[in-house]
C-alpha cells in the first residue's frame, strides 16, 4: 500500500512509458506533416474532442470510484479480521476453562494450539489470496513483490498438520476445519459450556465469512468491459488531440496533447491498479504488514515476547 504522498517519476515511468512514447511520437509526426509536407492538412475542431473528453472524463471517473470501493472493501474485510483475531484470542484464553487443577496443562496446550493455528489461518489466507510464491525487485527496487510462502505457517503448526495443509486445495479452510475439532474437543473435555462452544463457534464462521468475502474479491474480476472500453477510448482520446491543437498551437501542440493524454492515461491507471487489492502490488492492501499485526497482538495476549519484526515503510511503500 503506498503510504507516501509522493510517486517517484520512475515507477510512473515504468508503467505508461510505452503509452507516453506512442503519444510523443504521435504528434510529432502530425506536426511535421501539418506544416513541412503539404499532403496532409487535417484539423478536427476543438468542439469534437471536447465531447469525447467529458464523456471519457465521466467514464474513467466512474471506473475509478467503483475500483476504488472494491479497494476500501478489500481494506474493512482485513480489517475485520483483525478485530476478530483479537477476538479469538481472548475468548480462547477466558472461556475455555478447565474442570480441576490437573486438567489445567491439557487445557493451556488446547489453548495454545487455537491461537497459534490461528496465526497460521492467517499467514496460509494471504498467501492463498496472492497465489505468489516469488518475489521481484526492478528498477532500482522501487516496484516491490512481496514474497508469499505457506511456509510462513510453519512455526505455528505441528508437523502433521502443516504436511496436510500443504496438500490441500484451500489450505486456510482447512485450518478452519482443524479449529472446529479442537472446539469439539474441548467441549466433550467438558472445557466449554454449550453457550461458550457456541460463542466461538460463532468467531469460526466469522474467519469462514472473511475468507469468503476476500475470494469474491479475488474470483470475481472488475467487469472486463470497463477495463477493455476504457484503454480503447484513452487511446481514441490521446490520437485525436494532435489534429485538435496543431493548427493554432504549432510545434507546442507536441508537449501540450502529450500531458493531456497523460492525465486521462493515469486516471486509466489508477483505476486498473486499484481495481483487484489482492495481487500482492505495492497499490494493493498491505497484507503482510495486517497478518503481523494480527501475530504480534496474539502473541502478547498469550504471553509471548517473541514478536515479529515490524514492517515498516520503504520508499513509501507497505506490503
Amino acid at each position: 500500500m503506498l503510504i507516501s504522498r509522493n510517486l517517484k517519476w520512475s515507477v510512473i515511468f515504468f508503467y505508461t512509458w510505452k503509452s507516453l512514447s506512442y503519444y510523443f511520437t504521435l504528434a510529432v509526426t502530425v506536426f511535421l506533416l501539418h506544416d513541412y509536407f503539404s499532403v496532409w492538412k487535417l484539423h478536427i475542431p476543438f468542439t469534437a474532442i471536447s465531447a469525447l473528453s467529458t464523456a471519457l472524463a465521466i467514464f474513467l471517473g466512474f471506473k475509478t470510484s467503483n475500483a476504488y470501493e472494491r479497494w476500501w472493501e478489500a481494506r474493512q474485510i482485513w480489517g475485520n479480521l483483525v478485530n476478530y483475531s483479537r477476538a479469538w484470542a481472548r475468548q480462547v484464553i477466558t472461556m475455555i476453562i478447565p474442570e480441576n487443577t490437573t486438567q489445567t496443562q491439557s487445557v493451556k496446550e488446547l489453548q495454545y494450539r487455537l491461537i497459534y493455528r490461528h496465526i497460521a489461518f492467517v499467514h496460509a489466507l494471504r498467501v492463498y489470496l496472492r497465489k505468489k510464491h516469488y518475489y521481484n525487485k526492478q528498477w532500482q527496487e522501487e516496484i516491490y513483490e512481496e514474497p508469499n510462502q505457506y511456509s510462513d505457517a510453519l512455526a505455528f503448526l505441528s508437523p502433521e498438520e502443516y504436511k496436510l495443509f500443504t496438500n490441500k486445495q484451500n489450505p486456510p479452510n482447512y485450518l478452519i476445519e482443524l479449529q472446529g475439532e479442537d472446539l469439539r474437543l474441548g467441549y466433550d473435555q467438558g472445557w466449554l459450556s454449550d453457550y461458550r462452544f457456541a460463542k466461538l463457534d460463532e468467531t469460526l464462521v466469522e474467519f469462514n465469512n472473511i475468507q469468503g468475502k476476500s475470494e469474491r474479491i479475488k474470483n470475481t474480476p472488475f467487469l472486463r468491459q470497463y477495463s477493455f472500453f476504457s484503454r480503447v477510448f484513452v487511446f481514441i482520446h490521446a490520437s485525436l488531440l494532435p489534429f485538435v491543437f496543431v493548427e493554432e498551437l504549432r510545434w507546442a501542440s507536441i508537449p501540450i496533447s502529450v500531458i493531456i493524454s497523460f492525465v486521462f492515461l493515469a486516471l486509466d491507471l489508477i483505476g486498473e491498479r486499484s481495481e483487484d487489492p489482492f495481487e500482492n502490488r505495492f497499490e494493493d492492501v498491505p497484507l503482510t504488514a495486517l497478518s503481523l499485526t494480527i501475530e504480534t497482538n496474539l502473541k502478547e495476549q498469550w504471553g509471548d515476547p517473541q514478536f515479529p519484526s515490524k514492517k515498516h515503510a520503504t520508499n513509501g511503500i507497505v506490503l
